[in-house]
């Protein structure tokens, strides 16, 4: 699976495309624990290096099946092995009375952070976590908070690095200007859903990553499932019905990519999964691309996708087709506007010196 990538602006090496474990554990939707483990052989079989958990995933279900699968094959220093925190992970004794959890045990201050860390190092076995992640921005600890307790729990040798995920641009901005700032370790990564249909965080998060030295994490490359081209409307409740990320994805825009990707995919002779994959890991900016399978099969199909290279038109006509209606802060970055701004001229920034 190589070549391997630095993870932003970091000397931390991570494989193009990083396991997701959310379906290691107990659960209705789950791999049973013979199947996690055949999954988790096989990534590594491929030179697979970046593991990517968290605390809320089956209730800590998953980091204890990966905690005893790192140990029984005792890869530990060969992994990137990730884990987040952030939603709230635990019930409160007082729940029964109070009818509610504890709001210490969620979020992203110092509490709940150093409280979630601890649980974690339990269940997967371990001394410290390469990359630990702030799952999602809470919207009331202030950045100076998070960017402190995290920092300093890398000079403190818990965690070697630390990364932002499901934020406001700004929010990621702020926390690497702190960080710059006050000379203390800041984040190196952002996890965003990212897809040929979910292309909104080109607009504000890709740029505020390449301008603060963060790698792209992109969550959901598949959308759900949507691109591999199997479901229909109504088959499946994940993609039909409402979720906290988005409505349905049958819409005819996500129909019209999805004809385009079956046409490419027919012309590489791989499934549509395979090259929706191999898209977003081309994408300028992304590091590692996380991939999820509740079977063996859906893994090794999705590891494919590195030996995948799309040519010029092919990523030509995917990016057309896609390309999302631009908003105000987008709108600002084009062409039209610049020659404008330099008296006509076509200026390009120190970025783009490549394009």
């Amino acid at each position: 699976m190589t070549p391997y990538r630095s993870l932003g602006r970091s000397g931390l090496i991570v494989s193009p495309l990083a396991l997701g474990t959310m379906t290691f554990g107990p659960g209705g939707w789950n791999a049973d624990d013979d199947t996690a483990r055949a999954i988790f052989d096989a990534y590594l079989d491929t030179g697979g290096t970046h593991i990517d958990t968290a605390d809320i995933y089956s209730g800590g279900g998953s980091e204890t099946l990966l905690g005893r699968f790192i140990k029984a094959t005792g890869t530990r220093d060969d992994l990137v092995l990730a884990t987040k925190f952030g939603f709230n992970a635990s019930a409160s004794p007082l729940a029964a009375v109070q009818g509610r959890g504890n709001p210490n045990a969620g979020g992203a201050g110092a509490k709940n952070i150093h409280r979630a860390l601890e649980a974690s190092l339990r269940r997967l076995q371990t001394d410290y976590i390469d990359l630990y992640w702030m799952h999602v921005w809470d919207g009331v600890t202030p950045v100076e908070e998070i960017v402190q307790t995290l920092g300093d729990l890398v000079r403190a040798g818990k965690i070697r690095h630390y990364g932002l995920s499901d934020m406001p641009a700004w929010v990621a901005m702020k926390a690497a200007t702190i960080a710059q700032e006050r000379r203390i370790p800041g984040p190196i990564a952002m996890q965003v859903e990212y897809s040929l249909v979910a292309r909104d965080v080109e607009a504000e998060h890709l740029p505020a990553a390449q301008e603060a030295g963060m790698g792209v994490v992109p969550w959901s490359p598949l959308a759900g499932g949507f691109l591999t081209g199997k479901y229909e409307a109504g088959s499946d409740g994940r993609l039909s019905g409402p979720n906290p990320f988005g409505a349905s994805k049958f819409t005819p825009r996500n129909q019209a990519i999805l004809a385009v990707l079956r046409a490419v995919a027919e012309e590489q002779e791989r499934p549509p999964a395979q090259v929706a994959l191999a898209w977003v890991m081309a994408r300028p900016g992304v590091a590692s691309t996380l991939i999820g399978a509740r079977t063996l099969a859906q893994v090794q199909g999705n590891l494919a996708a590195a030996e995948i290279t799309l040519s010029a038109d092919q990523m030509a006509r995917l990016e057309a087709v896609s390309t999302p209606a631009m908003g105000f802060t987008a709108a600002l970055a084009q062409p039209a506007i610049r020659r404008m701004v330099f008296g006509g001229n076509a200026v390009r920034g120190w970025a783009e010196a490549g394009a």
